[in-house]
């Protein structure tokens, strides 16, 4: 069927259903024909096929969402997530109500009944659209909103099923805020149950160790468990949770798979996504002719009136709802083309076709009921398969959605020129390597020459045409596009790294997300929003935070040894990712910018660089041996990759046999293993050794240096922490071990570093502070209570003498800053 509707150009989907809506004709044909007999016992099975509902709701449904699902883009889901909540739940409501309105009153038949027919036809199947979407080139955005869309209407319009089902069965004696609360209940609760199992299951990849089959199981696994845990124990929508869980692990599980494991295991979702989709519409199609074997001209009617009801509520919400919501701001513009393409694009499947058969094997439902629900459902998707599904390419290339806009032309012309002039001079090559006739090399490269020139040509014309202003609106956008290009390419070098083995999980999944905000801003806002991007990357976190947070607080080290340690790790990697970058900028932007723009681009990426430089820097001062046993880590987890990489190519050469490469591979794996996790980071916050460190206590003995230092509080502060506080009462000195802070004083700031002491004037005079202090580097300082220093000094007039005379010369010095001051005045 795949080659058959590429060469007509339709969509797999309805040549499934054409197949199997032939096949039950034929099976059911068959049987009820005297004259053949022979084939009865073949077309048993066909006509009249041992498949229920729960074979599409329980076993093809779960594979189909929870691929949509990883494979989505998250981040550019949460910029349209208004209009898409709008379509899934929304229009789901109101296409329901509209269709049960319309239907009773024309049929006669209760409302209760016409509701549930409208739940049933209200859900959308994106395969057939997303594929034509697909094969004309339309917006992304387009495809975006269809997908997200579809992955959870399913899940609003099966909880107003199962509500409906429920009134039938109980004649009606439901009320309405009982049903709300469950349908709110189901959603919220089916969001919670995925989002915590797809948590739990990436977090149960490291245990793996990279088995590549045993990772496969697992996401095989997790969306059936999600949806038999909702839909059977918890009484929440499993799809929900499906759809939560796959979002989830799509999102946090690329840090924790290698990217080559990581590819597989997209390509194998595809294709049982591939399998799982035409075996329900292949199933559901042959099911057709039995579902509508009596039917007549009134269920045409209603049939009519069904699709009219549905069109008119799209209208509605696309039309209606969408544009307040603009113009409030909670949602980006949705454009006439669009909201035509996707009202008309509103295909229904096999959820429909599933709950129709759900409908007709319920026991405890009127015969009349499941009647009328199974022609109308089975006839709606035959309509919206035929018809919209087959004219759904002219409807998009009518309203131009399949052609890009003419800045976009121009820039596919350049990108087509360079990328054909590259293409060029290596055709001249290979024909000289392979020593090519001159006369079929000149007429290859003839053509190539003559295509480069008719793309230039385009260009500028399509640059002509812009206009001055639009011209310049297209020089932003190619800086714009640049950006993104090279905030993509960075993405791709963090998974490089996390490849090879030279960045720890954390780190990658930290990197990740800060490329990740980098690609949307410079699509977003270009370079504006790509600065600000930047200047988020390195920030302290909110965990680091924390953890420094319970270190000064509550003294405990671990956790800010632990992202202390990460921190220095990220900082290494990014200043690798930033050399490599001005590489990607030199050999590959260069190429396809002008030279003001690529200087653009350096500017950015040096000023990133020298952050980055002062950021690591300050660290490796403090912490220089755990620097260097990180960068050997680093270098031995880039050999082991290289040597395994070298072993395959010798293996695939067949220069070894298959023995000696496994042999090699075991050995590797042993060593990686053993050099894979991070060395730990001792903060060396032992009080006695840091009181050695300051000149002014050298002298004391071994043992009063361990009695002061027991007294002493060990603090670890970090760039920009602000350790006094002007105006403040004293209540205790500090004294720096290593690292340096800044007094703030009238006129210039003074820097103190290792040995000195900060905070004393307060306690020996009793006035307040007298100036803001803050750390400008990683440093370790000692804090000494005011009763504790007090009663220091008093054992120790030697030490005390030394701080009068620090103290004396301070206040000197700031008498003789405020008289310059005043004199000034």
């Amino acid at each position: 069927m795949q080659p058959m509707a590429g060469r007509f150009g339709l969509p797999t989907t309805v040549l499934l259903a054409v197949v199997g809506a032939a096949i039950g004709a034929t099976a059911a044909f068959v049987l009820n024909s005297p004259d053949i007999t022979l084939f009865d016992a073949v077309a048993r099975p066909f006509a009249a096929p041992p498949v229920t509902a729960a074979v599409f709701l329980d076993c093809f449904l779960p594979i189909l969402l929870f691929q949509a699902s990883i494979t989505i883009d998250i981040r550019r889901l949460i910029e349209d997530a208004v209009p898409i909540l709008v379509l899934a739940v929304l229009a789901v409501l109101v296409t329901t109500g509209l269709i049960g309105w319309t239907v009773s009153t024309l049929s006669g038949e209760p409302l209760i009944p016409a509701l549930l027919l409208g739940s049933i036809v209200a859900t959308t199947d994106p395969a057939a659209v997303v594929a034509i979407f697909r094969d004309l080139g339309a917006p992304a955005r387009l495809t975006r909103l269809v997908e997200g869309e579809s992955l959870l209407n399913d899940a609003a319009a099966i909880s107003i099923f199962t509500i409906l089902i429920g009134l039938l069965k109980s004649g009606g004696h439901v009320e309405l805020g009982t049903a709300v609360a469950h349908f709110a209940l189901s959603f919220g609760g089916g969001i919670l149950l995925g989002i915590v199992a797809g948590r739990l299951a990436t977090a149960s990849l490291p245990l793996l160790h990279g088995e590549r089959a045993a990772e496969m199981t697992l996401t095989l696994a997790l969306p059936y468990l999600v949806f038999i845990l909702g839909e059977e124990h918890l009484q929440v929508s499993g799809v929900v949770a499906v759809v939560a869980a796959g979002v989830t692990f799509g999102s946090t599980g690329l840090s924790r798979i290698t990217p080559l494991n990581w590819a597989f295991l997209n390509e194998l979702w595809e294709q049982l996504a591939f399998w799982a989709g035409s075996f329900i519409f292949i199933l559901a199609a042959i099911l057709v002719p039995t579902l509508l074997i009596d039917v007549g001209p009134h269920d045409l009617v209603l049939m009519g009136a069904a699709l009219g009801a549905a069109l008119v509520a799209r209208i509605l919400v696309l039309f209606g709802v969408l544009p307040p919501l603009t113009w409030l701001k909670w949602s980006a513009p949705v454009s006439t083309a669009y909201k035509l393409v996707i009202t008309w694009g509103g295909l229904r499947g096999a959820v429909t076709v599933a709950l129709a058969l759900a409908v007709t094997e319920d026991t405890g439902l009127d015969p009349a009921v499941k009647r009328f629900v199974a022609v109308l459902a089975t006839g709606f998707v035959l309509f919206t398969l035929f018809v919209n599904g087959t004219t759904l390419r002219t409807v998009i290339r009518l309203l131009k959605l399949d052609r890009l806009s003419p800045r976009d032309e121009a820039l596919r012309d350049n990108v087509v020129a360079l990328s054909l002039a590259d293409l060029r001079d290596s055709l001249a090559a290979t024909a000289t390597d392979y020593r090519m006739s001159d006369a079929v090399a000149a007429e290859t490269l003839a053509r190539y020459t003559q295509r480069i020139e008719t793309a230039t040509q385009r260009r500028e014309t399509r640059v002509a045409a812009l206009g001055d202003e639009r011209a310049e609106v297209l020089e932003r956008d190619r800086l714009a596009i640049a950006l993104v290009a090279l905030a993509s390419h960075e993405r791709r070098l963090v998974l490089d790294h996390h490849a090879q083995g030279t960045a720890s999980r954390r780190v990658v999944e930290s990197l990740l997300r800060g490329s990740d905000a980098m690609v949307d801003a410079a699509r977003t806002d270009g370079r504006s929003g790509y600065i600000k991007a930047v200047k988020q990357v390195g920030r302290y976190t909110i965990g680091f935070r924390t953890a420094h947070l319970l270190h000064r607080r509550l003294r405990i080290e671990t956790p800010l040894a632990r992202r202390l340690a990460e921190r220095l790790e990220q900082l290494l990697v990014m200043r690798m990712l930033l050399d490599e970058l001005g590489r990607f900028i030199t050999h590959k932007l260069a190429r396809f910018l002008d030279d003001r723009l690529v200087q653009i681009i350096r500017d950015i990426v040096d000023i990133r660089r020298d952050r980055t430089r002062r950021m690591l820097d300050a660290l490796q001062a403090q912490y220089p041996e755990y620097s260097a046993a990180l960068e050997r880590r680093i270098l031995e987890q880039a050999a082991l990759r290289q040597e395994q990489q070298a072993y395959r190519g010798l293996y695939d050469e067949g220069l070894i046999g298959q023995e000696l490469y496994e042999d090699l591979s075991r050995r590797l794996r042993k060593r990686q293993s053993s050099t894979g996790a991070r060395p730990h980071l001792d903060l060396s916050l032992r009080p006695g050794e840091l009181m050695r460190r300051i000149d002014l206590f050298r002298d004391l003995a071994p043992g009063q240096a361990e009695r002061l230092g027991r007294l002493a509080r060990p603090l670890i502060a970090v760039p920009g922490d602000q350790l006094v506080r002007k105006g403040e009462r004293g209540d205790s000195v500090f004294f720096i071990s290593s690292g340096a802070v800044e007094v703030i004083l009238p006129g210039e700031p003074v820097t103190l570093g290792r040995g000195d002491i900060f905070g004393e004037m307060a306690l020996l005079t009793g006035e307040p502070r007298r100036a803001d202090v803050t750390a400008v580097t990683y440093s370790q300082l000692l804090v000494l209570h005011a009763a504790d220093f007090r009663r220091f000094l008093g054992a120790n007039p030697d030490i005390q003498a030394t701080i009068q005379q620090i103290l004396d010369s301070r206040l000197t010095a700031e008498a003789a800053r405020s008289a310059t001051a005043l004199g000034a005045s």
